[in-house]
C-alpha cells in the first residue's frame, strides 16, 4: 500500500485533516496503527488547548420514553459546529448511552462507542476534528417505578437534539389520554415558567436568603417605617415563593388557575407530580 493510500485510509479512520494524516504516516513509518496513536496524542494536546475558552453553544439531547427518559448537554464554541453532522451524530448516540447509562458520567465516559472507542477518546477526537472547545455538561435521568415520564423540546436542532429540554415525571397508575395530555402541556408550562422547585418549602435557601437581601436592601432606601416595611418584606418573599414553586405558578395555557388546581381538576386521585428537570443549553 502507498503512503497516500494510507493517508487516505487513515483520513476515512479519523477523520482528521491530510496534513496531520500525512505527517502521522510519515512519523509512524507506515504503520497505520502508530499512526493512530499519534494523532490522539496529537488530538489530546490540541484538545488540552482548547478546554480554556467557552463553550455555550451546542445542544440538550433527550432520549428514553415514559418508564424511563433522560437528558444531557454537549456544549460547543458556535451554533455552526452543534449543527456540523458529525457533531450531531456523536450527540445522538451519546444520549442514547446516556439513557443506558442512567446519567453516571462516569461510566458513561467509559463506555464504548459504535466507533470501538469510548466516549472520552471519541470526545478527544470530535474536538481535534472541529477545533472547537467541546464538553458534556449536565444530565439526568428519571427511571422511578410507577411512574410516567413526559418530555418537551423547544428550539429543535434535529430530532432529539434542542436548546432547551424539558423532562416532567408524573407519579399515577392511571394510563388515560388526560394523563399524557397534562404531562406533555405540564412539560411545556416548565419550558416556559421556569419554576426554581415543585413547591415552595423546597426551594433551595440560598437563592432565598439572596432574593430575601435584595428586598431589604430595596426597602431601606425607602423610607418607609420598620413595621411597614417588614410586612412588605414578607409580602414579596411571599410572591416570590408563590411565583417559583411549580404547583403554586399560574398555569400558562389559564392563567387564572395554579398548577395544583388543574391537577386537582383531572380528579384522578393517584395523581401527582414526582419530579422535573429543565435544561437550556449556556446556562
Amino acid at each position: 500500500m502507498s503512503d497516500l493510500e494510507k493517508v487516505k485510509q487513515l483520513r476515512e479512520a479519523t477523520g482528521a485533516g491530510f496534513k496531520d494524516c500525512n505527517l502521522a504516516v510519515k512519523e509512524s513509518g507506515g504503520d497505520l496503527d502508530k499512526a493512530v496513536e499519534i494523532l490522539r496524542v496529537k488530538g489530546i494536546s490540541k484538545a488540552s488547548k482548547k478546554m480554556s475558552r467557552d463553550a455555550k453553544e451546542g445542544v440538550i439531547a433527550t432520549s428514553g420514553d415514559e418508564s424511563k427518559i433522560s437528558v444531557i448537554e454537549i456544549n460547543c464554541e458556535t451554533d455552526f459546529v452543534a449543527k456540523n453532522d458529525d457533531f450531531v451524530s456523536f450527540a445522538k448516540e451519546l444520549s442514547e448511552l446516556n439513557n443506558q447509562n442512567s446519567s453516571d458520567l462516569e461510566k458513561l465516559n467509559k463506555s464504548k462507542m459504535e466507533n470501538g472507542e469510548t466516549v472520552e477518546d471519541s470526545l478527544v477526537a470530535l474536538i481535534a476534528k472541529m477545533g472547537e472547545k467541546i464538553t458534556v455538561g449536565k444530565a439526568k435521568t428519571f427511571n422511578q417505578s410507577g411512574s410516567k415520564n413526559f418530555n418537551y423540546l423547544h428550539t429543535v436542532v434535529k430530532d432529539n437534539l434542542s436548546k432547551l429540554s424539558v423532562i416532567t415525571s408524573l407519579e399515577t397508575s392511571d394510563d388515560s389520554d388526560g394523563v399524557k395530555v397534562f404531562g406533555k402541556q405540564l412539560s411545556m408550562h416548565i419550558a416556559a415558567s421556569n419554576p426554581l422547585a415543585l413547591s415552595s418549602d423546597l426551594i433551595d435557601k440560598d437563592l432565598l436568603q439572596k432574593e430575601q437581601d435584595l428586598v431589604t436592601e430595596e426597602l431601606k432606601s425607602s423610607g418607609k417605617p420598620e413595621e411597614i416595611a417588614q410586612k412588605i418584606s414578607l409580602g414579596k418573599m411571599n410572591k416570590f415563593k408563590e411565583e417559583n414553586a411549580l404547583l403554586t405558578q399560574a398555569w400558562v395555557m389559564e392563567p387564572k388557575k395554579k398548577v395544583q388546581d388543574i391537577v386537582k381538576e383531572l380528579n384522578i386521585p393517584d395523581l401527582k407530580i414526582s419530579d422535573f428537570f429543565r435544561i437550556k443549553i449556556g446556562e
